[in-house]
């Protein structure tokens, strides 16, 4: 029906795929405007289980997404994101850092890195010293000769090394999305940005039969 929704409910936000557009909203406001409306979702966010359990109008995709190859404790957000294409290598870079590979349809494997905040607060944690902001503009090509730079160095090259290697091993096409997957992409040639990955997965998980 054209008045459901697709809802991506993630630990601190929710994304929404409207009238073909993306939205980024707090969970408060959803269910405060949403509440009454149809709409279909995944959720990562285990404390609002009971809480969209009570919303009868509102469907849960979960059971809905299945890929060959999948595990039981895999997350649904990544059997989304995993659904968008036959092949390819998968990144979702938000909290957590995501490297998911398919091929022909199959989950061949993947691995969690920590999110770019995630990183920082790890090294703030050795010391106030590092406590630093990323330098996004950081040149990989050339070690750096200040702590903020070898920090970011460190951080950057540890994700795209990683992704490289899995690029070369297996020669399929690489999609990137969430808040730093732009960022991201650009370290790469040929590389695919796409902030509706998910979404593009749940559409081809129902075929438009659900929602």
């Amino acid at each position: 029906m054209k008045d459901k929704l697709l809802v991506d409910i993630g630990n601190t936000r929710v994304h929404m795929l409207q009238g073909g557009k993306i939205v980024h909203i707090s969970k408060e406001r959803l269910f405060r405007q949403y509440g009454e409306r149809r709409l279909c979702y995944i959720n990562v966010n285990h404390t609002l289980n009971a809480k969209l359990e009570s919303k009868k109008n509102w469907i849960n995709l979960a059971d809905f997404l299945s890929i060959e190859g999948e595990y039981d404790t895999m997350g649904v957000d990544r059997k989304a994101i995993c659904l968008s294409y036959e092949s390819g290598i998968f990144v979702d870079a938000g909290s957590a850092i995501t490297v998911d590979i398919v091929k022909k349809g199959r989950y061949i494997g993947g691995y969690i890195l920590p999110g770019i905040k995630e990183y920082l607060k790890a090294y703030q944690s050795i010391s106030p010293v590092l406590e630093v902001k990323i330098d996004k503009a950081c040149d990989l090509s050339k070690l750096p000769k200040k702590t903020s730079g070898a920090i970011s160095y460190g951080i950057i090259s540890s994700i795209i090394s990683s992704i490289k290697k899995e690029r070369m091993a297996h020669k399929l096409p690489l999609y990137l999305t969430g808040g730093d997957g732009a960022w991201l992409a650009s370290f790469f040639k040929e590389a695919t940005y796409d902030e509706g990955l998910l979404f593009k997965g749940l559409q081809n998980a129902t075929k438009d039969k659900i929602c």
